[in-house]
């Protein structure tokens, strides 16, 4: 169960993103923000792997699955910020969140040619259902073309992500894995950066919202999440970060002050059932290896 509570602790984490750039400067553009959260996190996660050489040098670290991670990371920036953008919160985080539970069991099935268990099956069903539903009752539903792609492709992003680090994961270290793809993925996103208007981070609200970003919601939560990888399968894994909504929302509660109604309520419990049946279905064998 370890793996599992890493996972979904990271999923808390990144269930605070919505609420704390909602408490962040009205200025501080999607692109932007998405762009120096992945810079800063970057950094500190190249910092925690130098303090400590990995015992197999870096070489091992040159693979495909390096590479294909830090697309998916990079992707998934740009992608689910801009389907946010065009489509709102609600509908754009259950488009991606959503499409990657079931995007991760495809890709199992296709590359790694492991088929998704039906335990992983009943759990996706609910919680997606419940996402959806809470989607629904928690915001304004805009269907915009565009931005149900993009929010389309940031899960197909995502699912690259998870199945590549999932590999990565389970051959080394995390500490080094984490910081090869993601400051691989950061010199990706540079050109991007260099676009955006950053004035925002001079302020200290800026500033505050973008170290809370980078550090807590990319750097220590996505080091919980490859953690929990070594010893979790990748389409569990994807459906125990449908955690988020689920923080988001009763963030929204106590920290905005927002008043979901029932049907969001009720969207809550369903996901609580499908990561509690997600929890349970985690427990197949995994291979697992050193720290």
């Amino acid at each position: 169960m370890r793996g599992t509570r890493l996972i979904l602790l990271a999923a808390v984490l990144w269930g605070t993103t919505g609420t704390a750039q909602e408490l962040g400067p009205a200025t501080a553009g999607p692109l932007a923000v998405g762009s120096l959260r992945l810079l800063l996190g970057a950094g500190v996660l190249i910092v925690i792997a130098a303090l400590k050489a990995p015992e197999n040098g870096w070489r091992w670290l040159v693979r495909p699955a390096t590479f294909s991670a830090a697309v998916g990371v990079a992707a998934f920036q740009l992608f689910f910020f801009s389907g946010v953008d065009r489509t709102g919160v609600a509908v754009g985080t259950l488009l991606a969140l959503g499409s990657a539970a079931v995007f991760v069991g495809v890709f199992e099935a296709v590359v790694v040619r492991t088929w998704p268990r039906r335990s992983w099956v009943v759990a996706t069903i609910p919680a997606i259902i419940g996402l959806a539903i809470l989607s629904v009752s928690t915001g304004d539903v805009t269907v915009d073309g565009m931005g149900v792609i993009l929010a389309l492709l940031a899960g197909l992003s995502y699912a690259l992500y998870v199945v590549s680090a999932a590999r990565l994961a389970r051959m080394g270290s995390v500490r080094h894995s984490s910081a090869a793809l993601f400051g691989l993925a950061s010199v990706m996103l540079l050109p991007v950066v260099l676009t955006q208007d950053l004035s925002f981070v001079r302020s200290v609200g800026g500033a505050v919202m973008v170290l809370w970003l980078g550090f807590a919601t990319l750097a220590v939560a996505y080091l919980l999440f490859i953690a929990g990888l070594r010893t979790t399968d990748s389409s569990s894994a994807a459906t125990l970060t449908l955690a988020e909504p689920v923080t988001a929302a009763v963030l929204g509660v106590v920290v905005l002050a927002e008043r979901p109604g029932v049907g969001a309520w009720i969207g809550i419990a369903l996901i609580i059932v499908g990561l509690a049946l997600a929890a349970r279905s985690s427990l197949a064998e995994v291979p697992v290896v050193p720290a």
